[in-house]
């Protein structure tokens, strides 16, 4: 694109800089004072070194180190996984440091959405149906009764209904099966769907008396609950209810609401090495823009936090937040050790085609998703978000499963960059926001918002994230839809750590 520059320092201490454009081998790359050439060709979001990186010294970006070398690297050499290995091993002990919080933007605090408040006082940002599973032994039950009764809609506000299809709720034990319900539950509260079927077969372990006990704290109003196995024909039984379902919500109507009532998850997935240099730093730049209009967002893939996690410690705003954040780190890498696997084990086939080396570099990209903001609580997985502001929560890198976890907290959308391109999407809009320019324009069905721009001349952060924060004020209207909407691509995932029977 005209007006982009070709190459990028991150960090005023960086050794090394990234390619923004493929670069050939032979090209004098000058920046900060400092001249190199390229001793080999550089790929579009690949690193090069600035100076002599001497073995066993660190590959500093971002301004952190993201490994050290394993041979002499001299300057202009490309500098990847054949030369650069991580520093991370297994637990660690943590010091806090509290940073002082960064000033907020109060530029968007008296902006305003379009939602449905629920008569519990939940806000939602779409008005469908969902269908839950209590066990999978029903999934194509609650498919079939989805598809046929979206047949009959829209009804009023009411635009799809949603099977949320999953292998478990039976022949689980201990934690994963309490996991399960508890993930299950939080989604019935959810309050985008406007009414809920829950769909039992009879003989689960998620047995529908116990799975009823779990929602002690749910405007019960508006959900059904079908048994398969009961008498007479489950699949018309199933109709009646959703009919009664869409007739109530009918009746619910958008309203007018402060943007301090969106919660907001944070996602990436299939980055490449322009995520932390575009897309997550908009995401971050948004973020702090919420925040500081009384709203809230929240950060999960805890292993995508390994390597920069002392920057969201420092960031905590209490010591009791601090060791509850220690604790969910320490605790993803014991259960990477109880398996026996290394805690650095990331990332990808397709992050290091993309030019990301190793999980201290992914998560210094990662991290900037969650802004500059105090971090105010730290959630475990299937908790529901409680206190305004920056929140972490506990889950994996994985796509699909961290999308559900932030959903089961009460995002009533998801933020998810990506600079390979993934057409998934959650049971909430799920926003796509790609980090480079031509991923936009090569699948323009998957993606949302191109922060690519970012790298065209006179594209500001501050402008992009303005564009951004309207972007999202539409879709939580329901001015437009994402694309994973559009697209009808909405599943779950749910944690699994144990035996099947």
């Amino acid at each position: 694109m005209p007006g982009t520059p070709r190459f990028l320092k991150i960090g005023r201490n960086d050794n090394v800089a990234v390619a923004l454009t493929d670069l050939a081998a032979g090209e004098i790359c000058s920046m900060d004072g400092v001249t190199v050439t390229l001793r080999e060709a550089i790929g579009r979001g690949h690193k090069f070194a600035l100076t002599t990186i001497p073995r066993g010294k660190p590959v500093i970006k971002y301004g952190m180190p993201i490994g050290n070398a394993i041979r002499d690297i001299a300057a202009g050499d490309f500098v990847h996984t054949h030369n650069l290995r991580t520093r991370l091993s297994g637990e660690e002990t943590y010091t806090y440091n509290p940073e002082p919080p960064a000033p907020g933007d109060p530029a968007e605090r008296e902006r305003t959405f379009r939602g449905y408040r629920r008569p519990d006082g939940r806000i939602g940002i779409r008005n469908d149906l969902w269908i839950i599973p209590t066990v999978g032994c029903v999934n194509k039950l609650a498919e079939n009764l989805a598809r046929d009764f979206s047949r009959r809609l829209p009804w009023n506000d009411v635009r799809r209904a949603l099977a949320f299809p999953h292998p478990y709720g039976c022949s689980q034990l201990g934690e994963d099966h309490d996991t399960t319900a508890k993930l299950l539950a939080a989604l019935v509260r959810h309050p985008n769907a406007g009414g809920v079927l829950v769909v039992a077969l009879g003989c689960e372990n998620n047995t529908l008396e116990s799975f009823r006990a779990r929602l002690d704290n749910c405007d019960l109003t508006r959900v059904r609950f079908l048994k398969a196995q009961d008498d007479g024909s489950e699949y018309e039984r199933g109709l009646e209810l959703l009919d009664e379902l869409a007739a109530q919500a009918a009746g619910i109507h958008r309203e007018e609401l402060p943007v301090s009532e969106l919660r907001v998850g944070l996602k990436c997935g299939g980055s490449d090495g322009l995520s932390g240099i575009t897309a997550n730093p908009l995401i971050g730049r948004f973020s702090d823009l919420l925040v500081a209009a009384g709203g809230t967002t929240v950060l999960t893939e805890v292993p995508e936090m390994f390597g920069a996690e002392t920057l969201l410690m420092n960031r905590c705003r209490t010591p009791e937040v601090f060791e509850r954040c220690v604790k969910m780190v320490n605790d993803f890498k014991a259960y990477f050790i109880r398996h026996g696997q290394v805690v650095y084990e990331n990332p990808s086939p397709g992050n290091k085609a993309g030019g990301i080396s190793t999980l201290e570099e992914k998560s210094l990209g990662c991290t900037q998703k969650g802004g500059t903001g105090p971090v105010v609580d730290v959630l475990d997985y299937g908790d529901e978000l409680q206190t305004r502001g920056l929140n972490l929560l506990t889950g994996p890198g994985n796509d699909m499963v961290a999308t559900t976890v932030l959903t089961a907290a009460g995002a009533q959308l998801v933020l998810f960059s990506t600079g390979r391109g993934t057409p998934y999407g959650g049971p909430v809009p799920t926003v796509k926001i790609s980090t480079n320019h031509e991923l936009a324009e090569r699948k323009p069905d998957w993606i949302d918002f191109d922060a690519g721009l970012l790298l065209q001349a006179g594209t500001s952060l501050d402008r992009l994230a303005g564009e951004l924060f309207n972007h999202v004020v539409k879709i939580a209207s329901g001015e437009l839809e994402a694309r994973n909407e559009i697209n009808g691509y909405q599943e779950i995932a749910i944690f699994k750590d144990g035996v099947t029977l």
